[in-house]
């Protein structure tokens, strides 16, 4: 049976340099939405060029509890309108990281790309962690795929 209560987990932020106080902490920008909105902690604008890739920092670095990641995602509306995305998405936040979270942005886009000073930049989803312990064996069980790989179900 679903739980249509929202759980909530309170996270420590600190800002890592002066003079962003302006810069809101991470935010959700709906009730329901699942990530947290990034913003740029940039003094000047930063252009991306079509093909470029940058690092955006976030003036923020988190203290997540153990069993949790954050997930750094790509805007949606950033990658339609403009072609802007995160090379390594998701990108990953471990629990015992506490350097300043920065944005790897691409711009695959056409025409440059311009970020400023508190633009919503990336999304940051919180997620529980499961370890495996990983057990060598022989042999797999079987299954209707099987081996199939890239393609083998015959749709694009």
């Amino acid at each position: 049976m679903m739980s249509d209560q929202k759980t909530e987990r309170e996270i420590r932020v600190m800002r890592v340099r002066p003079g962003y106080g302006d810069v809101p902490l991470p935010a959700y920008a709906t009730e329901h939405a699942a990530g947290a909105d990034l913003r740029a902690a940039i003094d000047d604008p930063v252009t991306l060029q079509p093909g470029e890739i940058k690092a955006i920092p976030t003036n923020i670095a988190i203290e997540l509890p153990e069993h949790l990641e954050a997930q750094v995602r790509p805007r949606s509306g950033l990658a339609l309108k403009h072609g802007i995305t995160l090379p390594n998405t998701p990108g990953t936040i471990d629990a015992d990281y506490r350097g300043e979270i920065k944005v790897i942005m691409a711009n695959i886009g056409r025409e440059p790309f311009v970020v400023t000073r508190g633009d919503r930049i990336a999304q940051l989803v919180v997620a529980p962690v499961v370890h495996a312990r990983w057990l060598e064996a022989e042999t797999l069980n079987e299954t209707a795929r099987g081996d199939g790989g890239f393609g083998h179900s015959g749709t694009a």
